[in-house]
């Protein structure tokens, strides 16, 4: 199980687009994805910030879920703001809940079985002498 003091962050690229967007002056797909995120609840211990750019374009709406020293990072692309947004919350709340952010296959949402980019290992801190 994961402490209070491990915290998760989960960054929403907001300039991120699915397809054309036929009208130039509506949200951007990212943008209300973010905005769908900030209604779920998530548990105490995750952040969610946007950034402008992932550099995941081809894979819009995308978004990173990183945690403390020591867990495994992922790479989430192709999620739909309107469909998506639930899932990601159920999938955000398995991962927090995690020590080393090695969720159960078969435990995570279908959506970040099938739509994961990338899985980062932890970056091993030298330890201070």
């Amino acid at each position: 199980m994961a402490t209070e003091t491990s915290n998760v962050t989960l960054t929403v690229c907001t300039t991120c687009r699915r397809g054309e967007m036929s009208d130039p002056e509506a949200k951007r797909p990212g943008t209300l994805m973010f905005e769908a995120l900030q209604q779920q609840d998530l548990p105490e211990n995750v952040s969610l910030r946007s950034v402008e750019c992932l550099s995941a374009c081809s894979r819009g709406c995308s978004m990173v879920l990183t945690g403390g020293p020591g867990r495994w990072s992922y790479v989430y692309g192709d999620m739909d703001p309107s469909e998506h947004a639930a899932d990601i919350a159920e999938g955000v709340r398995a991962y927090a809940n995690t020590s080393d952010g090695l969720v159960p296959w078969r435990e995570r949402p279908v959506v970040f079985r099938k739509q994961s980019i990338a899985r980062i290992p932890p970056v091993e801190l030298p330890s201070e002498e």
